[in-house]
């Protein structure tokens, strides 16, 4: 009856989970895809408690309650502009949670091959039933899987660390590597594979130990090679990182749902993080591999100034504009100004211009980031647009505007072929009659790359916080 249930229960949940992630796919649909998720998830945790091999219930509950006490809080103190580091910290806890289950698995087999007799076969229950039963050769690949397992989610955890640092500010986004960086890291893979074949042989904690710590490295130094412009790419490839190590760990421990998640997971991710590449035109290999490549030589100087513009003069150019495009970026979050681009974007359409917004595939550092933060204060959804849809209609724009961007509209991806963006296609704003750009300051984006746009002849730079700058102008819209 248990396993029945369980498995009912896993069937249910893994259809909830696969329509919550259709579901995301659309606006009007994200709602009720998340909760198809929290559905399917807590009947997966309640079938899996009361399941086969089930046991510990007060700690189980207390665990279960802690964490849910840990993530409300989380959720209710995260800002917009934290949730891609909020996720890659999820990323490292899957991770972490890949190698403990998986070092759980190898001390079961050795504890099972030890103990085992015919009399206590028929009292062993979960996971351990389950080993009893397998032959050497099962449990050798039960070995290969718990291996994957730990290997994954080893890379995952220090990858994910790094990344969150990156995106907190916390680590430099600078691309960092090792002398001889690449030869370490497939050093290191050579090593784990060499521990594979030690582990099988012996079966033994010390070949997995040492496979862990050389995971462990090659988390933290291919993702330390990586820049800042590439890490939304990082933070989807983690993501799929997570799933596969989610998957390997099911399989070993013989949970189809945690294998279908994980597939689920790992695939989805895998699928964003090559859509992501194709749009920033980087080869997915070569940001996966570390940043392998680079630039050849020094990058294009920037001549020129910077050319300052106040309230007025911004609202005097959006009272005479037929054609406005509004391009968000990181900066916007930070300065929590959506609520105000709202109003600007109602007063201006109630005038008859014609308002839109342009959306890179990496504004925000997260892919989506700036869809949920303007859908977030009501920006009618048809107005926002994607770079494919709106890039040629620049040159017909009377106004854009860019609120905290930097690099998705840095015209060196096209002109400098040195720069670290090169052939990373970007928002063409500089084509618009006038440009003004909407920063605090003069320094450079979060990868520390200069922009041309601030110093061409048709670009105004409107200093100070965004929310500021943008309360100013709505008293000055006609």
């Amino acid at each position: 009856m248990e396993l029945g249930f369980t498995t009912a229960a896993y069937v249910v949940a893994a259809v909830l989970f696969i329509l919550s992630l259709g579901g995301l796919s659309g606006q009007e649909s994200a709602k009720r895809a998340v909760w198809y998720g929290i559905v399917g998830m807590a009947l997966a945790v309640f079938a899996t408690l009361i399941g086969p091999g089930s046991g510990l219930w007060a700690l189980s509950i207390v665990l279960i309650a802690a964490g849910g006490v840990i993530g409300y809080f989380l959720a209710a103190r995260v800002e917009m502009t934290q949730m891609p580091e909020l996720v890659a910290g999820m990323h490292a806890l899957v991770g972490l949670a890949a190698v403990f289950v998986g070092f759980n698995a190898d001390l079961e087999i050795k504890n099972v091959s030890s103990a085992i007799t015919a009399e206590t076969v028929k009292d062993l229950t979960g996971f351990a039933a389950l080993v009893a039963k397998k032959s050497a050769v099962e449990i050798n690949i039960l070995r290969v899987e718990l291996f994957l397992g730990v290997f994954i989610g080893a890379i995952t955890f220090t990858g994910s660390i790094i990344a969150y640092g990156k995106l907190s500010g916390r680590v430099t986004s600078a691309a960092l590597k090792l002398p001889g960086g690449h030869f370490l890291n497939a050093a290191a893979a050579i090593g784990s594979v060499l521990c594979l074949v030690w582990y099988l042989q012996s079966g033994g904690i010390l070949p997995l130990l040492l496979m862990t710590i050389l995971a462990f490295f090659i988390g933290f130094h291919l993702i330390m090679g990586i820049g800042g412009a590439d890490m939304p790419v990082v933070v989807s490839m983690l993501n799929s990182y997570s799933g596969w190590a989610a998957a390997a760990i099911g399989f070993s421990l013989g949970n189809d749902l945690l294998i279908v998640v994980g597939a689920l997971v790992g695939s989805s991710g895998a699928i964003l993080s090559y859509i992501m590449c194709k749009a920033m035109n980087r080869s997915f290999v070569s940001v996966i591999l570390g940043g392998f490549g680079g630039t050849s030589g020094p990058a294009m100087e920037v001549e020129g100034e910077q050319v300052a513009i106040d309230a007025d003069g911004v609202a005097s150019a959006l009272n005479d504009a037929d054609s406005v495009i509004i391009i968000p970026g990181y900066g916007l979050a930070v300065a929590q100004a959506q609520q105000a681009v709202s109003e600007l974007t109602k007063r201006l359409r109630a005038k008859g211009k014609n308002v839109r917004f342009a959306i890179h595939p990496v504004a925000g550092r997260l892919p989506g980031h700036m869809n949920v933060l303007l859908a977030e204060a009501k920006v009618p959804y048809d107005i926002v647009l994607e770079m494919d849809e709106i890039n040629d209609d620049f040159l017909d724009t009377d106004v854009a505007i860019v609120i905290g961007s930097n690099d998705i509209v840095n015209p060196a991806a096209q002109e400098d072929p040195n720069s670290p963006i090169a052939g990373m296609p970007v928002l063409e704003c500089w084509k618009a009659k006038q440009v003004f750009v909407s920063k605090r300051g003069q320094g450079t984006g979060y990868s520390g790359i200069e922009n041309p746009l601030f110093f061409k002849e048709n670009t105004r730079m409107f200093y100070g916080d965004a929310k500021d700058s943008l309360n100013k102008l709505l008293a000055m819209i006609d």
